[in-house]
């Protein structure tokens, strides 16, 4: 198989797939559920009603890890690292917003957002109820929160070649509706493609500026956010022995000062450090390749506290690749021993908490030795991983479902997520 071909398979898994057939639905399941639930619990205890939830258990540091093969989210205790819960949400997510959520969601009403289905939705994390939905037209679509929380970002792929922008706050009287809108088709993009492929979104630390990796484009483009208009879009150049730079994912520091950017060109792809000091004129400072012993594929990344240290998932070689940035070399490969796409810091950001899709496990890499210090069993296939300061009240009838979906049991009446490489994937572009 080709570099082209390889690059091809991993952005649309679905193409040539078979609908499944139609499984059981999840809305049934769960109204019985709840009350066979209810029989069992009242027949043993002489009461339905489920033990209420201490404050000291809805104050812990969680981490949410979820499932693409069977729709359930792992629910991760942070400080004992081990999984506490495993509801079936209905939907699951690759990308949920976590670059300033694990420090914002600290009330049981918080949302957590998800890209799912063909769009975005908002979970309360004390129930994990659905309080917001947002159709973008897209069945590929990334979103961030800015640092404050206000506002939700959507960078929506083909067809829509979109931007959203989102009323994030749950006390404000237009939560969940999009506050703003910016069509990029008019743009051209590589291939005869009508718009550019805005490809995921992340934040400058000031909060006023949002970054978006155009795939189909070859630019990064800077989104003015109040104004919700691109003020600076600049060239992504291909490395020297690649044809097109294919920008796709992007990942800025707490610092203001320094961004990672995964470039899906030719002969395994690439890594881009650019320097944001000035947020609405960003320099690539550095690209990296295998040459200079970068892991194959660089999907995702993540910075570490301070800034100074960059972890980059490359699934292609089932492993990590350790950036020290201010030096702009690889210092380090962590094995991984599976493929994993995606991960999230703890509210602590003290551990990085890694899904490893091809094992059904997440791995903990501990910051401070830039080591894997444990593995955890995880449900079918988890790919998007979050955090919070508060876990969700245990919900018997969701855990109920969870097992039964684990066991093999389809509940597909609900969204699923679009994503990229192994995993399951909702819909066709």
């Amino acid at each position: 198989m080709s570099d082209d071909d390889s690059a091809a398979s991993s952005l649309y898994p679905n193409r040539g797939r078979q609908s499944r057939k139609p499984g059981v639905s999840r809305r049934r399941l769960l109204s019985g559920s709840m009350a066979v639930g209810a029989a069992a619990t009242a027949g043993c205890t002489g009461s339905s009603s489920a033990p209420a939830q201490s404050e000291a258990d809805a104050e812990r540091e969680t981490i949410f890890v979820f499932n693409t093969g069977d729709k359930t989210v792992s629910v991760i205790d942070a400080e004992d690292d081990e999984v506490v819960a495993t509801p079936h949400l209905g939907a699951t997510s690759s990308f949920p917003s976590n670059q300033f959520t694990p420090r914002l969601t600290d009330a049981p009403d918080d949302p957590l957002w998800l890209n799912v289905g063909r769009g975005v939705r908002a979970f309360a994390v004390g129930s994990l109820s659905e309080v917001a939905s947002v159709e973008t037209g897209s069945g590929a679509n990334w979103q961030e929160l800015t640092p404050d929380g206000n506002h939700l970002v959507v960078s929506a792929r083909e067809p829509a070649h979109a931007q959203y922008r989102i009323d994030a706050d749950p006390s404000s009287a237009s939560f969940g509706e999009v506050t703003a809108e910016l069509d990029r088709r008019d743009e051209d993009g590589r291939g005869g493609r009508n718009g550019p492929g805005p490809c995921d979104v992340t934040m400058h630390s000031d909060g006023d500026y949002a970054y978006v990796p155009d795939l189909f484009g070859d630019t990064l483009s800077v989104l003015d956010i109040d104004a919700f208009e691109i003020v600076t879009q600049v060239p992504v150049e291909p490395s020297a022995n690649a044809n097109t730079a294919r920008p796709w994912m992007a990942t800025a520091g707490w610092d203001g000062e320094v961004m990672l950017v995964e470039n899906n060109e030719e002969g395994g792809g690439s890594e881009s450090i650019w320097d944001v000091s000035d947020p609405t004129a960003p320099t690539e400072r550095v690209r990296l390749t295998g040459d200079d012993g970068l892991g194959r594929r660089p999907l995702t990344s993540e910075i570490g506290p301070g800034s100074e240290v960059g972890y980059v998932f490359t699934p292609g070689s089932n492993d990590i690749s350790v950036i020290d940035l201010g030096e702009g070399v690889i210092t380090d490969r962590l094995d991984l021993g599976g493929s994993a796409f995606a991960g999230t810091w703890g509210p602590s950001r003290e551990r990085l908490y890694v899904s490893v899709q091809t094992n059904d496990e997440v791995k903990v890499v501990d910051h401070a030795s830039r080591s894997v210090a444990a593995t955890i069993p995880v449900g079918a296939k988890p790919y998007g991983a979050t955090a919070a300061r508060v876990r969700p009240e245990e919900d018997a009838a969701a855990n109920l479902l969870g097992t039964l979906s684990a066991l093999g049991v389809e509940l597909s009446d609900e969204g699923t997520t679009y994503c990229i490489g192994n995993c399951a994937c909702g819909h066709q572009l």
